[in-house]
């Protein structure tokens, strides 16, 4: 079996090809998924494709629709979603998966920095595990695909 594992959150460092690199050192057998990490793509996506928004909410309302359509589909796809919360940046789309990814019964693995704690406690809660490094997520990937510690 491959498992998909949708890798949701920030997008300002290289932690997906971090977990990327370190679960093809261990041959996982896993597929990474993830949203559009090009950040102004993933702004204006919506005006370039459907047309200009004088109005700033309808710029990013239309963009952000667009982008549903493959976050969407990908964590329904997915068999684990792990959701990264940066340092610098408020993540509130991440917060957004880590939910819908709970809505629809998926095992969540949460990412982030002891600062970001207390504002995440709801999600934290809704996640089966909550870890600090790209090596704890794999680590957790590995045991959980192979039994192994």
């Amino acid at each position: 079996m491959t498992w998909k594992i949708y890798l949701s959150g920030e997008i300002h460092t290289d932690w997906r090809d971090e977990i990327a690199e370190k679960a093809k050192a261990l041959s996982l057998p896993v597929e990474f998924f993830a949203p559009v990490t090009n950040h102004a793509a993933s702004d204006d996506c919506g005006v370039t494709i459907l047309g200009q928004e004088p109005n700033k909410f309808w710029h990013d309302n239309k963009s952000a629709k667009v982008n549903a359509i493959r976050t969407r589909n990908l964590i329904e796809k997915s068999d684990i979603v792990v959701v990264c919360f940066g340092e610098k940046y408020k993540q509130w789309n991440a917060a957004f998966d880590a939910g819908y990814a709970a809505a629809l019964g998926k095992s969540i693995i949460v990412m982030h920095g002891g600062s970001h704690q207390h504002a995440l406690k709801e999600v934290d809660a809704a996640a089966l595990a909550v870890t600090e490094t790209p090596t704890q997520v794999v680590d957790i990937l590995k045991y959980v695909i192979k039994g192994e510690l």
